[in-house]
C-alpha cells in the first residue's frame, strides 16, 4: 500500500475532502508513527472515518459494509483464526459456495487476502469497513468462542458479581454498559442466529420465577431451547431493547421496536415487542426475511385445477378477492404472491398494510399508522384518489373498511383483502354480520380462499408407515383402500427430531355462482352456503389436505389438527 499513500492524498484533495495543507500535516505524522494515511487523517479529525470509507469504496470499486448491520454465523468466524483477523484487521462475513466475503480495513492487502484464502480454503471477496467497526467486531466474535453454554460460562466468570436476579437489581447506567459487553452481545447473537438457522418465525424470551425460558416458534409449533441463567435476564433483555431502540429504563409499559440485520448476505427484519409481567419483561421477536424471494402461487400448495381457476379470477378487472383464515395461516403470503402474478407496468397497484412485510417493485405500499390517523379505512380512501387499478387492503376489521372496499370493487377496481374467519363460506356471512348490505356482498365477491398451514414431512427421515385405523377413519380415509400409502417422519437432526420440516398451505376456493349469491342475499347461514359450494365443486381444506397426505407431503395427524372444524 506504500505506493498508494501519496496517490490517496491527491485523490482526497482533488475531491475536496481535505486540503493540501492537511495532507502535508498527516504525511508528517505518518512518517513518525508508520500508520496508514487514512488512519492518521481520522485520528487527527481531518476527515470522518465513515466518509473516508465510503469515498474509498467508490474509488476502488470495492463495496463498503456497515458491520453494525451484520450478524455473522460462528461457523463462518471459525474459518479465519483470531490471530489472522487481528493481524490484518479483518472479519469474515459470509460464505456463498467457495467464496468468502471478508470485511477489511485494507482490501488491497494481497498478503492478507492470500493468508485468509489459505486458512479458509476458499476464494476471498474483500469488502471495505471502518477500522473501529472491525476492532469491535473482532472483540465481539472472537472474544468468546464455542457453544451457548461456553458463552454463558464466560459471562458468569467475568460479570457474575454484577448481575442480579431481576431487572430492578441493577442501575440503568450499569445495565446499559452490561448490554454492550462483548459476551452479552455474543449470547444474544447466538440466540438470534440459531433461531434463523432453525427456520423459526418467532423468538420468545419469557421470564419466570426461577428461570428465563427461551422458545422458538418453528413451523408454527413452539419449541424450547437451552436457556441462559436467570441472572442474565436483565442484560439479555436490555441488549434486545437497545438493538430495537427502546427505552431500557422503562419497564412498566409495553414497548414496540424493530431492527434490521444481515445474516449470510440476507436482510432480516426483527420486529420486537415487550410486555411487563410479574417476573420481568416478556420479549417476543418476529423474524421476517425481507430478502427472501416471494413464492409463486404453484409453490404455496394450490392443487393444479384450483390454481387454474384462481389464476383466471385474479386477472379480472374488478371485484373483491378475500383470503380467510386465523392469524398465522399464511394469508399475507398468498396476497403478495397473487399481486406478484398480476404486477405489470400497465397496472397501478397500491396497498395499505399493517405492517408492510415485503417490498414489491412497481407497487406503492403504505403502512398503517393509527397514531398519525392512517387506518385501513382512511388509507383506502386515499388510495382510491390515486387512480389505482388494483388495491390491496391488509385486513378488513370493521364495517367502514368493508364498505369502502366493496364500493371500490363495484366501481371498477380489483380489490384484495383478508378476513379472520374459519373457512371460505364464513367470509360472506361475516361481512353481512358486520353490517354490510347482503346485496353488496353478493354482487362484489369474485372469490374467497380459505387456508391453513400444515407441516411438511421431513424429506431426510420420511418413511412409509401404517397409522391406526381409527386415525384414518377420523380423517375420512378408507383403511381398506389397497393403494393407500401414508408417510411420516421418524425424526432426525435435520428436523430437530420432530419429523417435520417446512410448511405448505391447504386451500379451499369458493367461486360464487348464482345460487350462492342468492343465498348470501337471503342472509342464509354459513353451513347452507358451504353445502351449496361443495355441490358446486368446491374442494374443502380437508379434501386438499387428504390429497397432500396421499401425495406424501404431510401427515394424517397434521390435516386433522388443521381442519378440526371440518
Amino acid at each position: 500500500m506504500k505506493g498508494e499513500k501519496k496517490k490517496l492524498g491527491e485523490i482526497l484533495v482533488d475531491a475536496g475532502l481535505v486540503s493540501k495543507q492537511q495532507i502535508e500535516e498527516a504525511l508528517r505524522v505518518q512518517k513518525e508513527t508508520g500508520e496508514r494515511l487514512g488512519k492518521v487523517l481520522v485520528r487527527l479529525n481531518l476527515i470522518n472515518e465513515e466518509a473516508l470509507i465510503s469515498f474509498l469504496g467508490e474509488q476502488l470499486g470495492i463495496p463498503h459494509v456497515d458491520l453494525k448491520d451484520y450478524l455473522v454465523d460462528p461457523d463462518t468466524i471459525n474459518l479465519v483464526p483470531e490471530f489472522v483477523a487481528r493481524k490484518h484487521q479483518l472479519v469474515p462475513l459470509f460464505k456463498i459456495g467457495d467464496t468468502l466475503t471478508v470485511a477489511m480495513v485494507d482490501p488491497l492487502n494481497v498478503f492478507a487476502i492470500d493468508e485468509v484464502s489459505l486458512k479458509a480454503g476458499c476464494t476471498v471477496e474483500p469488502a471495505l469497513a471502518m477500522e473501529s467497526d472491525i476492532k469491535r467486531a473482532i472483540d465481539q466474535y472472537y472474544g468468546v468462542t464455542g457453544t451457548m453454554e461456553e458463552v454463558i460460562k464466560k459471562i458468569e466468570e467475568e460479570q457474575g458479581e454484577l448481575l442480579g436476579t431481576g431487572e430492578h437489581d441493577i442501575e440503568n447506567k450499569k445495565l446499559a454498559e452490561l448490554a454492550e459487553e462483548a459476551p452479552v452481545i455474543k449470547l444474544v447473537n447466538i440466540l438470534i442466529l440459531n433461531a434463523i438457522r432453525d427456520g423459526a418465525s418467532d423468538i420468545h424470551i419469557e421470564p419466570e420465577e426461577n428461570m428465563l425460558r427461551i422458545r422458538y416458534r418453528i413451523d408454527g409449533v413452539m419449541q424450547e431451547v437451552p436457556p441462559p441463567p436467570k441472572n442474565l435476564q436483565a442484560a439479555v433483555i436490555s441488549r434486545l431493547k437497545i438493538m430495537s431502540e427502546m427505552d431500557i429504563a422503562e419497564k412498566r409499559v409495553p414497548q414496540d421496536g424493530r431492527f434490521r440485520i444481515k445474516v449470510e448476505n440476507r436482510q432480516v427484519d426483527m420486529r420486537v415487542s415487550t410486555l411487563p409481567t410479574i417476573h420481568g419483561e416478556n420479549v417476543v421477536m418476529r423474524i421476517l426475511d425481507v430478502s427472501k424471494a416471494l413464492l409463486g402461487l404453484e409453490q404455496l400448495g394450490f392443487a393444479p385445477d384450483v390454481l387454474e381457476e384462481y389464476n383466471k379470477t385474479i386477472r379480472k378487472s374488478y371485484g373483491i378477492v378475500l383470503v380467510t383464515g386465523p392469524t398465522g395461516s399464511g394469508k399475507t403470503t398468498t396476497l403478495y404472491s397473487s399481486l406478484n402474478v398480476i404486477n405489470t407496468v400497465d397496472k397501478n397497484i397500491i396497498t395499505v398494510e399493517d405492517p408492510v412485510e415485503y417490498r414489491l417493485k412497481l407497487i406503492r405500499q403504505a403502512q398503517v399508522n393509527v397514531k398519525a390517523g392512517l387506518t385501513f379505512a382512511s388509507g383506502l380512501r386515499a388510495i382510491l384518489r390515486q387512480d389505482p387499478d388494483i388495491v390491496m387492503v391488509g385486513e378488513i376489521r370493521d364495517v367502514e373498511t368493508a364498505e369502502i372496499a366493496i364500493q371500490a370493487a363495484l366501481t371498477g377496481h380489483l380489490v384484495f383483502s383478508t378476513l379472520h374467519t374459519n373457512n371460505a363460506p364464513g367470509a360472506a356471512t361475516r361481512l353481512v354480520d358486520m353490517g354490510v348490505e347482503p346485496f353488496l356482498v353478493s354482487s362484489s365477491i369474485l372469490a374467497i380462499i380459505g387456508q391453513r398451514l400444515v407441516r411438511k414431512i421431513c424429506p431426510s427421515c420420511k418413511e412409509e408407515y401404517q397409522p391406526p385405523e381409527a386415525l384414518l377413519l377420523q380423517a375420512g380415509l378408507d383403511p381398506k383402500q389397497k393403494d393407500l400409502k401414508v408417510y411420516h417422519g421418524k425424526g432426525c437432526k435435520t428436523c430437530l427430531n420432530t419429523g417435520y420440516k417446512g410448511r405448505i398451505c391447504i386451500f379451499e376456493l369458493l367461486l360464487p355462482n348464482d345460487k350462492i349469491r342468492s343465498l348470501i342475499v337471503q342472509k342464509t347461514s354459513m353451513d347452507v352456503i358451504r353445502k351449496e359450494a361443495v355441490i358446486a365443486g368446491m374442494k374443502t381444506m380437508r379434501d386438499d389436505g387428504l390429497l397432500k397426505v396421499r401425495q406424501g407431503v404431510t401427515t394424517v395427524e397434521e390435516v386433522i389438527r388443521a381442519t378440526q372444524e371440518d
